[in-house]
């Protein structure tokens, strides 16, 4: 009995560690396979030696925020615009309806300064009874009619260009949630990104991430960015899951609402690489001032490799990875399977004779 038992501890303690060793060989052919295509004509051996090869793509750097750029500057005014529909609004801000505020108040204060001396009581002990006026009527009634429709014309033009939009290169879908953003690329293979709101060092546990200059502002940085392409036009399907939040980035000129039930549209064609930052711009709930916008604008070869970093593909490409996820599971077996064990690879599928029965 003592020797059976011997043998017994001497057979566990050699097989123990080709045991250990097997599922890290196993588990690390998926992984591997999802980044690497297959090569049909190659052998079985030489897809699996070729898949567990390759290493996984490393995580792309996130660029830096200009500061004073797409971000609150401590300035008044309106923020630089990266896209032409923001330029033309402010131009038209800034330069004619500017102007036209100015000279309609200081025409208003140098009236009523004008009417409070000449009118006053010292000066027209007696006052005048007349009760109409011909052309001051017209006047007054004229002059505003004619700065409405200086004012409608630009503002009818910048609102038929953001809702007539061009076609689009890329389509996105915005959702609002209580108190974060999701991200879906629907024409990059469908991937979503969760984008929260970074917090400071002091509201964090010790080893959590927390907020850097490199990561932007207070209360405006966050985790993950919304990625797009500079000098594409880019289509948002804003929605949101609970109540209505917004989507709102001032160096875009873009605000739209987040409606629960409803998708609603807007667009951008950002002309400049660079971090921009926004806000939810409707009372959302109790975090409603915690749910910052991030969106980083990259060349159309960093997005490309952003998207291969985030498993998604360019548009209307085809993924390279569908053969290796589908020859993946075949190769784990082969390679956890026994190199002599025949028996079971000679197996029919099916019972031939039954079938026939049947």
């Amino acid at each position: 009995m003592k020797l059976i038992g011997w043998a017994l501890a001497l057979s566990v303690a050699v097989m123990t560690p080709a045991a250990a060793t097997a599922p890290q060989v196993t588990a690390a052919a998926p992984a591997a396979a999802t980044a690497v295509p297959v090569d049909p004509a190659a052998s079985m051996g030489e897809q699996i030696a070729n898949t567990a090869a390759t290493p996984a793509p490393a995580a792309l750097p996130t660029m830096a925020p200009t500061p004073g750029i797409g971000m609150p500057g401590g300035r008044y005014g309106i923020q630089d615009q990266v896209t032409d529909l923001g330029e033309q609004a402010k131009s038209f801000h800034n330069g004619p309806l500017l102007w036209m505020c100015a000279l309609i108040s200081i025409f208003v204060l140098l009236l009523l300064g004008y009417t409070m001396f000449r009118f006053r009581r010292g000066a027209n002990p007696t006052p005048s009874r007349t009760s109409h006026h011909t052309m001051l009527e017209v006047v007054w009634t004229l002059a505003p009619v004619l700065i409405l429709v200086a004012i409608a014309i630009p503002s009818i033009r910048l609102l038929a260009a953001q809702y007539s939009p061009p076609p689009a290169d890329l389509s996105i879908k915005v959702v609002g949630h209580q108190w974060y953003c999701s991200y879906q690329y629907p024409d990059n293979g469908g991937f979503e990104i969760v984008s929260n709101m970074l917090k400071e060092k002091t509201d964090v546990k010790a080893g959590e991430r927390f907020r850097t200059d490199a990561d932007g502002p207070v209360m405006l940085a966050t985790d993950e960015r919304l990625v797009i392409p500079v000098n594409k036009v880019v289509k948002f399907l804003i929605t949101s899951e609970d109540v209505i939040h917004s989507f709102a980035v001032p160096a875009f000129w873009t605000k739209m609402d987040a409606n629960p039930g409803r998708v609603n549209e807007t667009w951008v064609k950002v002309t400049r690489p660079g971090v921009y930052f926004g806000q939810c711009s409707e009372l959302c709930g109790a975090r409603h001032g915690y749910m910052p916008i991030a969106v980083e604008v990259l060349p159309q070869a960093e997005f490309d490799a952003w998207l291969a970093a985030k498993g998604g593909t360019p548009k209307g490409a085809k993924p390279a990875t569908t053969a290796a996820v589908a020859v993946a599971p075949d190769a784990a077996a082969a390679v956890a399977a026994p190199a002599n064990d025949t028996a079971a690879v000679a197996q029919p599928a099916l019972n031939q004779a039954a079938t026939a029965q049947n």
